[in-house]
């Protein structure tokens, strides 16, 4: 498989970008040619376009004579036949015909005045037939299912409403901007109130706020429908269903077509890395097997996550089935084409990449882990083959991998993620770079901040794989479940509860996480990556942890939900950091510096606990020193001129001291310091960072 019709066209161009990958070509090449080969079998079945959009013909459909016709692939069943309200559960009456290639098809005709005869709203399941008997189970295609009163089994309404309650998008899909500042939020915990909110509140509530703090991204959590609403999502059971608990198909395309209306981004986060393993509404089981689209061995199950794990390429004694690509990449498509989404974030990335599901223990590090045995090409070559179609039919689609903090610390994670699939890479445009979190934690958890170790901070959030874009973020929602603490509970904890009001003392502990909490996000913006990751809330400090109602806690709301009362009242220092956040975003949309390239690091020194790089044009200087300001600090710096403050975190606006003069310019001599050609003098006051910009010419010397 590593001959030349299998060479990547463009994989000259990844050597140049990385000089280790010489050794691994074979390999490289092997893994195109098979992403070649289900490419050619996808075409012989009809071509992209066809397998792409499988939703328009399997699952329950109405088509335009008002007739229903149901499609199912369930090559294990013994018989299907469609139940529900409409023929009383009767399992006789609407068999389906079986095909071939293990599929079934049922036609119910109009009635006889040419309506549909199945009723909007009416209950509907497939009834099963496996070891002579049935089980009711949802459609694998179902586009709406629903929890009833009386029990936790979800139900599947035919979703079929007429025109007048249908929701027609207004505005077309915003331009992919320059860097996406990303706000990533969950619908459900959207709310002040303890309740589930909906996607119209969030649309009308929400949305305002995050076009207001200037984010071009939203990504969504948890749309895809899951039964279980403590998994936040990622136990998906019916993966072309939005979730019922917010609203209804047409409430969420008003969600996004508001988002569109504001000129932001849509990002759906997508599951695709595992499935629950419900077996009456769950993809578990489907056709009465463990392997429709599973694999039906230990490979099948996932040991950490108690779930189902999918057979993507389900080749077995070189014959090939592709019902699970089939049913995964139109599951991509559905998303885009029904709800206008604009891109995906891919949840569970080095689980897939790796048999060991990247499980620390089972991995030994270097390059020879990312090209050897423990590689899932299956699961790769699915990546390979989503991102590579995506890209070609929506050209401005975005693309995220969540790989896993492990692999970054061993050596940034997959070479080539982040490179297109014509260089034999896997498609990606961007990564999280999950290490600094774990950064911040550790130095919060573990060390006192005179013993910050200022050069591994800088190195932690500067290591990431050349060329290939990373987005950077301080903390997600993966920081914010039980058990764990935001960034703002670690640095202040319980004196949130009591000296968050300008009407209270400036404790000692509320100034110092006041001042961090805005350093920490400023230098991980400014640092980490080329886009930029906030969870909802997160940008004013919001306290406590995130709680879904569950048995373990009486069901209760009091940690699943979004204080913005908090940051809407002017009595409380909460707004200081909200205040900054929306800075940082306004001065990257200024300087545009996430997509100018990575940083120039000249400083970091450690007694003195100061840091300062170079990034668009723009200086940023921080002082970690917990007592020490430092006057006529000397910074070396690329390109002469004038520069003026263009962020100052002492500002009191964002809670600071006003140490600084807002008026004073900052003049470079012609002396070079620090490997850069000019210097200059700056004032920077303890725990304070600042960014200054190029406002003019240097004056002639005299």
């Amino acid at each position: 498989m590593s001959g030349n019709g299998n060479r990547p066209p463009r994989l000259d161009n990844l050597l140049k970008l990385d000089g280790y990958l010489w050794n691994y070509q074979n390999e490289i090449c092997r893994r195109y040619g098979v992403f070649l080969d289900y490419s050619r079998k996808i075409e012989e079945c009809g071509g992209w376009e066809t397998f792409t959009t499988a939703y328009r013909e399997y699952g329950v459909s109405v088509m335009k004579d008002n007739s229903v016709r149901c499609l199912e692939w369930a090559p294990g069943a013994e018989a299907l036949s469609l139940v529900g309200d409409f023929n009383n559960w009767n399992t006789e009456s609407h068999p389906y015909k079986k095909l071939e290639y293990g599929k079934w098809e049922l036609i119910i005709a109009a009635d006889k005045d040419g309506n549909c005869p199945i009723k909007h709203g009416s209950i509907i399941k497939v009834a099963v037939k496996k070891n002579n008997a049935f089980r009711l189970k949802l459609s694998p295609w179902a586009h709406y299912v629903t929890r009833p009163k009386e029990t936790t089994v979800y139900h599947m309404p035919f979703y079929n409403p007429p025109e007048s309650e249908r929701y027609h998008f207004k505005h077309p899909r915003p331009s992919k901007p320059e860097s996406l500042r990303i706000y990533e939020a969950h619908v459900g915990i959207s709310s002040c109130e303890g309740k589930v909110n909906t996607y119209k509140n969030f649309a009308n509530d929400v949305i305002p706020r995050i076009k207001k703090q200037g984010y071009n991204t939203i990504q969504l959590m948890a749309i895809m429908e899951h039964v279980y609403y403590a998994s936040f999502g990622y136990q998906v059971t019916s993966f072309f269903a939005a979730s019922s608990r917010f609203g209804t198909p047409e409430d969420l395309k008003y969600l996004v077509d508001k988002a569109h209306e504001a000129g932001i981004l849509i990002l759906l986060d997508v599951v695709h890395s595992h499935a629950s393993k419900n077996v009456d509404d769950g993809l578990n089981e489907w056709d009465g097997t463990q392997n429709s689209y599973f694999h039906d061995n230990n490979r099948g199950y996932h040991s950490l996550w108690d779930s189902r794990l999918f057979d993507y390429t389900q080749k077995k004694l070189m014959i090939f089935r592709i019902e699970t690509l089939r049913f995964l990449i139109s599951n991509l498509r559905w998303w885009i084409e029904e709800y206008g989404f604009d891109g995906f974030r891919f949840d569970g990335v080095t689980s897939m990449l790796y048999h060991s599901h990247g499980i620390a223990d089972a991995l030994d590090g270097g390059y020879d882990m990312y090209f050897g045995l423990n590689v899932d090409t299956d699961s790769l070559v699915y990546l390979m083959l989503a991102n590579s179609f995506l890209h070609r039919k929506f050209p401005n689609i975005v693309t995220i991998a969540e790989v896993s903090l492990v692999l970054i610390l061993l050596f940034s994670g997959m070479p080539a993620l982040c490179r297109p699939v014509e260089e034999g890479g896997q498609g990606f445009d961007y990564r999280l770079a999950m290490a600094a979190p774990d950064l911040w934690i550790k130095l919060l958890k573990h060390f006192s901040d005179e013993n910050w170790d200022i050069s591994g901070l800088v190195f932690t959030l500067e290591n990431r794989r050349y060329a290939e874009k990373h987005i950077a973020y301080a903390e997600s929602h993966d920081q914010a479940l039980v058990g764990d603490k935001t960034i703002a509970f670690w640095l202040m904890d319980k004196e949130m509860y009591e000296f968050m009001s300008n009407t209270t003392p400036l404790t000692p502990i509320i100034e110092r996480g006041i001042a961090l909490h805005k350093m920490i996000r400023l230098i991980t913006y400014g640092l980490g990556g080329e886009a930029w990751l906030n969870f909802i809330g997160n940008e004013f400090g919001h306290p406590e942890w995130l709680d879904f109602p569950r048995i373990g806690n009486n069901e209760s709301f009091h940690y699943c939900r979004r204080q913005w009362n908090l940051v809407d009242d002017e009595l409380l220092r909460y707004k200081y950091l909200n205040n900054f956040d929306r800075a940082m975003n306004n001065l990257e949309e200024k300087h545009s510096f996430l997509s100018r390239g990575p940083a120039y690091t000249s400083w970091k020194h450690q007694d003195d606990k100061v840091i300062a790089f170079e990034r668009a044009g723009l200086l940023f200087v921080f002082n970690f020193h917990t007592i020490k300001s430092f006057s006529d600090y000397k910074i070396g710096i690329e390109v002469a001129g004038e520069y003026a403050l263009a962020l100052n975190s002492d500002d009191p606006e964002f809670g600071g001291f006003n140490r600084l003069d807002k008026s004073q310019h900052y003049f470079t001599f012609p002396e070079g310091y620090a490997g850069r050609r000019n210097h200059l003098c700056v004032y920077v006051p303890s725990r304070v960072a600042i960014v200054l910009e190029k406002v003019g010419e240097r004056p002639p010397t005299s």
